[in-house]
């Protein structure tokens, strides 16, 4: 679904060069739960960024669902966004002067879909996620818990191949974040491949796989469990490519 080898990101200005990806290599099959962790600043937003089409790359190769991305124009790349990806933002955004069934229809009308088909798919996510009877309602009527749950089926009446979450919980309380975790894996139990970026630990061991960015370079801890030791090697070698 999802294939990143020697993936590099540099953004420059007059004076500064930074790197924000080194040579990230990152897979994902289909239908699989990955969580992306990682300090603050270690490359994670840019990843994210980067998967969902909304930011190029400086060098490497990327194929999302065995579509090389690297050499779309705008129009091409937002097509595929628009077809094979859904959101998840930690700040939900949702549009506050539109009811929740607005809310879901707003990314499919720019696909040109029939009213009646955007119809059934907005009813049928708002049923999935619970929020049925609740379509008529605006954000600020709903708990921060239900407005995650919106942006959710927001995500799914799109038909995403790949749903990407950036810190899904990350304003919810506990209990609330439990409950939107468990959503989601329901949601990965019928196919969908989600890949999450998330600072809470416990929310990381429920994925079927963690994989941590530090300085812009991925470690599998399925494959490496030490973190300490997958830290230091990657801050070693960064500083040997800088040095030399």
């Amino acid at each position: 679904m999802l294939d990143m080898r020697q993936v590099n990101k540099v953004y420059r200005t007059e004076l500064v060069e930074t790197h924000a990806l080194r040579s990230l290599d990152l897979h994902v099959n289909e239908g699989e739960f990955v969580a992306v962790t990682g300090p603050s600043g270690s490359g994670k937003t840019t990843f994210l960024n980067i998967a969902g089409l909304l930011e190029t790359f400086t060098g490497g190769e990327f194929h999302l669902d065995g579509v090389d991305v690297k050499g779309l124009n705008d129009n091409a790349r937002s097509r595929l966004r628009n077809e094979k990806i859904g959101f998840i933002f930690q700040s939900f955004n949702l549009i506050p002067d539109l009811n929740l069934f607005d809310n879901c229809d707003v990314p499919l009308r720019y696909r040109g879909l029939p009213s009646s088909e955007r119809k059934l798919r907005i009813e049928e996510a708002l049923s999935q996620v619970g929020l049925g009877s609740r379509m008529k309602h605006y954000p600020a009527e709903l708990s921060g818990g239900q407005q995650q749950r919106a942006a959710i089926a927001r995500a799914l009446a799109g038909s995403p191949r790949l749903l990407l979450a950036d810190e899904p919980t990350g304003n919810l309380d506990s209990q609330m974040a439990r409950s939107v975790m468990e959503l989601l894996e329901d949601i990965n139990a019928k196919g969908i491949t989600i890949v999450m970026v998330t600072h809470d630990p416990e929310l990381a061991a429920r994925a079927q796989r963690n994989v941590h960015i530090v300085d812009g370079m991925a470690t599998d801890l399925s494959v490496e469990p030490s973190l300490t030791r997958a830290a230091s090697a990657a801050r070693i070698d960064a500083e040997t490519t800088t040095n030399a």
